[in-house]
């Protein structure tokens, strides 16, 4: 590489600030990786070679995901057959070198990064100016030389290749790799339940989850009263169950009296890797689909082949020209008897075709090896998860029509590469599309650059529609790469939209800022569904994922389901008719935490920070509405006598807020922080164990403070304390904001160090525990004459101008004292109860139940998710079809068969989800006619008729009134009955039939009405 001062081949580069760490920017992909995986990455100065369309991917992600640097280089320039993967160059482009066009995008991606050109060819002095070099679409086999300089100088090495439905990736990261991480699985804390007196010691965890330790494992231990041997070291386990361990420990003449913790340490590993020049002769491979696992080595000899006839040729063969692709094989023939006797016969139809669509340019790989590779790049930089092994092949022939198409040669437009596999004729399918795709966030903006490249509704006839309510903010510019920080505010289905056209200025896209739900079914329609061939989903909730799922199984539309967490990713085909719908599996509720367990026994930091949580909610919300409910709604105080179980505390929360501690000053609302870490971490901690003492034994002869319950220990105020004064600042400022008080220029820690607080008063309270949490509450009615000397305390409404203002928890505001507030608040009840404190970034995680999330995950898998619109669109069988599940930090993929729609039957007819009755009489009918109908078409006896909760008829109703509905038109029973009217552009009626048919109840599908036509 040249140097600043400028030499033959001069690097164009843009400076831009020191490397760092903005947690507001990476905060999801903090999550993922960890501060000190960011770290490394960040002085990480990655080469890549090649900027075809997956170079421009393997770019994007890792400007993104925050290396220090990216430089491009490219010696070709720009064909058509580039533009059916590459986002950042036009048609206007074509003939300039590909690196010197993509550099202007690439550079507007991240300020934090620098992106560099280096022009020209890459010299091996060059390359040692970098840790991670990538060659793209180069011929891997012929790369040794430069893959064993790198092995030799401790540069890693990595090169991938996309040729048609086949791709494959091969790293080199030397000697003595040190992976400190090897699976990114978060460290679960278990709590101790026992140690036997025994040599080795068993000890067992409690049984709310599993341990998940191996053998050889090593575990810090902390905190266990009675064997103080134990703690604060690392002790090697021999896993015994799911739920037990031993250790090496003479335990006989001790004995366990409680508490404990067990913190598992993370596994790490030490990899040699072979040079490029060896591991071609000694390959190893990551298997990417375990249906076809033979398939890694047949691509391993083909991609050889490819290279040999390249060399021959100057190119792949042609699309479809089969006395070149058959070349190809003869070469593989050789090749695998030469260097691979071993390999058995070769699977000559599969290489065939990927042979003869090897010179096709796919988006969707490129998607997925851009993901893939990106990874292995921060892998490489971090240490942070497993690295590749070596080689990995992917391959999806399941894609490639069943009949060779006849016009696959190149048209001189921007989709070449994809007709090179499909042909033109699927080409205009795929423009004439109409999809919709709900959600413009990081899978929403990946999905919106895959189908402006596929050409997707690419067309006045087609269109994707995009939909999403949310604006654009800071946190989301590390992954959803169609933002940039002047779109901050603005709306993400718009923004998202508007730059997705800017990569095919025919793709005809349209964007909603609308929420799909119940409530705009006046704006999703039956006109906007029929009219739709498919919908994409790119959620992050299930509630909505189902409600779209529950519209494509009524109006039969096919389904892309995707999701990702992490390193981890998921897709799921949903096709009319052959598949089970997305809602057929859910995944397991939420565990909830108990009561008791939440007020009164936390032994886990989740426990503590759901307290903060709900404290927060209480003081700054909850308070705030009450207040202003009771000065603004004339009906506060009447409704409120109907909740018996609430009202006291409410008129409690409302005198104080407005009579007993309403502040007056700055330095009011820091005694009132001042009194709340009294109430919060010492006077309550004091009453639990005044009811409760250390030593207090139950009925069955236990102790009390034992398994699951650990004794507290109250805190004594300390202005010295970090923790004390982060929680007294944090409440004196949210509870300033509550009522419109500047803190500015208070010197907070002095005026809570002089504030006098009470002593302690044991009270006489009913403390919940496991036995009585589920006991049903008992209403007090004594309390009557309390509320009313309370209400009879309160300023009336009309004399008080005064509004107090309802704090909204807002996570992602580093400013608002939200998170430091839940911070120092869960970390002071964790030392009460001595359970491990969590640092802030962990208590954003859980407080805002924050999905952790990277570019390279969510980019691979829409890769995945688009080849099945590949096959959704040829309506291949179900054995075509794949769902996907992927983890990158292993890495590991895995790809099954959707599951089949069930099937049921009455008589002799089979029906799933799927099938519904349609009955259109060109008319609306009446309910007799309705009945008759089904008896004589279908040989069904109705006996109940429901629409939605409605029943519109039952065998066993009034005889009367079920004579003058039999009269009706249907649809006038429909409006008599829900009390309900039908909007103008509605034309169905949707009901549930309870059948007979030869004299026994069966169950049928459900029945659309048409009573509008």
């Amino acid at each position: 590489m040249s140097t600043d001062k400028g030499e033959d081949m001069p690097v164009k580069r843009r400076k831009t600030m020191e490397p760092e760490v903005d947690e507001g920017l990476y905060s999801r992909q903090v999550y993922v990786l960890g501060l000190a995986a960011m770290k490394k990455m960040s002085s990480t100065r990655v080469l890549i070679v090649g900027m075809t369309g997956l170079g421009c991917e393997i770019a994007k992600n890792l400007i993104l995901a925050g290396v220090a640097s990216v430089t491009i280089n490219d010696t070709n320039n720009l064909t058509w057959n580039d533009l059916s993967s590459h986002f950042y160059v036009s048609e206007d482009d074509i003939g300039k070198n590909r690196a010197t066009v993509t550099l202007p995008k690439l550079i507007e991606l991240n300020k934090y990064v620098q992106v560099n050109e280096l022009q020209g060819k890459v010299t091996e002095e060059q390359v040692k100016n970098f840790e991670v070099v990538v060659f793209v679409d180069q011929c891997t086999s012929n790369l040794t030389h430069i893959s064993q300089f790198c092995h030799e100088n401790g540069i890693k090495f990595i090169a991938t290749e996309s040729r048609g439905v086949a791709g494959m990736a091969f790293c080199d990261f030397g000697k003595k790799f040190e992976i400190y991480d090897t699976d990114g699985e978060e460290v679960v804390t278990c709590l101790v339940s026992g140690v036997t007196s025994s040599n080795p010691a068993l000890i067992t965890v409690h049984d709310d989850h599993r341990h998940n330790l191996e053998d050889g494992q090593k575990v810090l231990i902390t905190d266990i009263e009675g064997i103080p041997e134990l703690n604060d070291k690392e002790w090697e386990v021999k896993v015994t169950g799911p739920f037990a361990f031993t250790i090496e420990f003479d335990a006989t003449n001790v004995n366990y009296v409680r508490g404990g913790y067990v913190k598992p340490l993370k596994l790490t590993a030490i990899k040699d890797y072979l040079p490029l020049g060896e591991a071609l002769q000694k390959p190893e491979f990551m298997i990417t689909d375990f249906g076809k696992m033979e398939m890694s080595i047949q691509l391993h000899i083909l991609f050889q082949a490819l290279h040999s006839f390249i060399a021959s040729h100057g190119s792949p063969p042609a699309p479809y020209d089969e006395s070149q692709a058959k070349e190809v094989l003869e070469i593989a023939k050789g090749i695998a008897q030469e260097k691979y006797p071993d390999v058995g016969e070769l699977k000559l139809d599969t290489l065939l075709n990927i042979a003869r669509t090897s010179a096709g340019n796919l988006n969707p790989m490129a998607a997925f090896l851009g993901g893939f590779v990106a990874q292995e790049v921060l892998k490489a930089s971090s240490g942070k998860f497993s690295p590749l092994n070596q080689f990995m092949y992917f391959d999806a022939v399941e894609v490639l029509p069943t009949t060779p198409p006849t016009d696959s040669s190149p048209r001189g437009c921007r989709y070449d590469g994809q007709i090179a596999v499909f042909g033109s004729q699927f080409q205009d399918l795929l423009l004439k599309n109409k999809n919709f795709l709900v959600g413009a966030g990081a899978l929403g903006c990946e999905f919106l650059k895959n189908f402006a490249m596929m050409g997707l509704g690419a067309s006045p006839e087609g269109q994707v529609i995009v939909t999403d309510l949310d604006n654009i903010e800071k946190s989301n510019l590390s992954r959803q790469f169609l933002f940039r920080p002047h779109h901050i505010g603005s709306a993400k289905s718009e923004v998202a939209a508007s730059q997705a056209r800017t990569m095919n200025p025919n793709f005809n896209v349209k964007f909603m800022t609308d929420k799909v739900a119940p409530e705009t079914e006046h704006l999703f329609d039956d006109a906007f569904w029929e009219q739709l061939d498919g919908v994409t989903n790119a959620l992050d909730n299930v509630q909505a994922r189902l409600y779209v799922d529950s519209k494509c199984v009524y109006y039969r539309k096919p389904l892309m389901e995707s999701g990702t967490l992490g390193a981890k990713a998921n897709v799921q085909v949903v096709s009319p008719y052959q598949t089970e719908p997305y809602g057929a599996s859910r995944d397991p509720p939420e565990k909830q935490i108990p009561i008791c367990t939440l007020k009164n026994f936390p032994n886990a930091i989740e426990h503590t920070i759901q307290w903060a949580r709900d404290a927060f909610e209480g003081l700054f919300k909850q308070s705030a509405d009450d207040v202003n409910g009771y000065l603004t709604r004339s009906d506060f105080l009447a409704q409120l006598e109907k909740e018996p179980a609430t009202r006291v505390t409410t008129l409690e929360s409302i005198y104080d807020a407005l009579v007993k501690n309403k502040p007056t000053s700055r330095e009011d609302c820091v005694r009132w922080a001042r009194f709340k870490f009294e109430e919060f971490f010492n006077h309550q901690i004091h009453q639990l164990l005044y009811n409760f003492p250390v030593d207090t034994i139950t009925s069955s002869g236990e102790r009390f403070w034992s398994g699951p319950k650990r004794p507290p220990t109250p805190i004594v105020f300390d202005p010295s304390d970090p923790a004390h004064i982060d929680f007294i600042i944090a409440a004196s400022y949210l509870r300033a904001e509550n009522y419109g008080i500047q803190l500015d220029g208070l010197d907070i820690v002095d005026v809570a160090a002089h504030v006098k607080v009470p002593d302690f008063t044991p009270k006489k309270a009913i403390i919940q525990t496991e036995e009585n949490e589920n006991k049903p509450a008992e209403v007090d009615t004594s309390d009557n004459g309390k509320n009313l000397d309370i209400i009879g305390s309160l300023p009336a409404p009309n004399t008080i101008q005064f509004k107090m203002k309802v704090i909204e928890f807002e996570k992602d505001d580093d400013t608002n004292h939200h998170i430091d507030f839940i911070t120092a608040c869960s970390n002071l009840r964790a030392r009460n109860y001595k359970i491990p404190e969590a640092d802030r970034s962990r208590t954003k995680l859980i407080a805002g139940k924050i999905i952790p999330a990277m570019v390279t995950t969510t980019a691979l898998i829409t890769g995945i998710a688009c080849f099945e619109w590949y096959k959704i669109l040829q309506k291949k069988p179900l054995e075509s079809l794949r769902n996907a599940f992927v983890n990158l930090a292993l890495p590991f993929t895995a790809f099954s068969e959707p599951v089949p729609a069930k099937k049921n039957k009455y008589g002799d007819t089979e029906w799933t989800v799927w099938d519904r009755f349609e009955v259109n009489f060109g008319k609306d009918v009446t309910l007799k006619e309705f009945i008759d109908y089904f008896q004589e078409k279908h040989k069904l006896e109705i006996n109940m008729i429901s629409c939605g909760a409605s029943i519109l008829f039952s065998f066993f109703g009034a005889k009367a009134k079920t004579q003058e509905r039999l009269k009706k038109p249907l649809s006038e029973v429909v409006k008599e009955i829900t009390k309900s009217e039908f909007s103008p552009s509605q034309r169905y009626i949707n009901m549930e039939i309870c059948c007979v048919l030869d004299d026994e109840d069966v169950d049928v599908p459900y029945v659309r009405y048409a009573f509008r036509h």
